[in-house]
């Protein structure tokens, strides 16, 4: 039995498509321990990102407990969003973005057990923006708790193409 896909938004670049669902990349803070991206070889390392909007995270808690998953997803597309403004620092182009895997932490109770379908929120956002490029192998973890109370984190891997 084969799932049904999520579908690229219309748009010629991936920078329409964006466009086309209300959304723009954002502005990420200076941090003085890490960088939001390291590149070796061809291979380019995504820092964790957290679901900031504006600088403000969006919010906080345990999915399972404190979060529902509606609000878990919506928070992980934000997270992928903002990783998706790190891959572009580091390629200069949205269009020349290629997800080769994706992190997902999701801080929810030990009985949760729906991470991947947090997950499949940030993946559908990838796929709905850079098409095939958006396509990853990828891996949803649930942990007893994230960086500043957060209920998501996504890390990447990224090439250029």
């Amino acid at each position: 039995m084969s799932l049904p896909l999520p579908q690229t938004v219309k748009g010629d670049s991936a920078a329409e498509r964006l466009r086309a669902l209300g959304l723009t990349l954002p502005v990420l803070a200076d941090s003085t321990y890490l960088v939001p991206h390291r590149t070796v070889g061809s291979s380019i390392h995504l820092s964790g990102q957290l679901p900031f909007k504006d600088g403000e995270l969006l919010g906080q808690g345990v999915v399972g407990r404190d979060v529902e998953l509606e609000t878990a997803q919506e928070l992980a597309r934000h997270a992928a969003l903002n990783a998706l403004a790190a891959a572009v620092q580091a390629v200069g182009d949205l269009d020349r973005v290629r997800i080769v895997q994706m992190l997902i932490f999701v801080a929810s109770t030990p009985d949760f057990g729906l991470q991947s379908q947090v997950a499949n929120a940030a993946s559908e956002l990838l796929i709905e923006v850079l098409g095939e490029n958006g396509r990853h192998a990828r891996t949803a973890i649930g942990v007893a708790g994230l960086p500043l109370n957060a209920p998501v984190e996504i890390q990447m891997i990224c090439t250029a193409v």
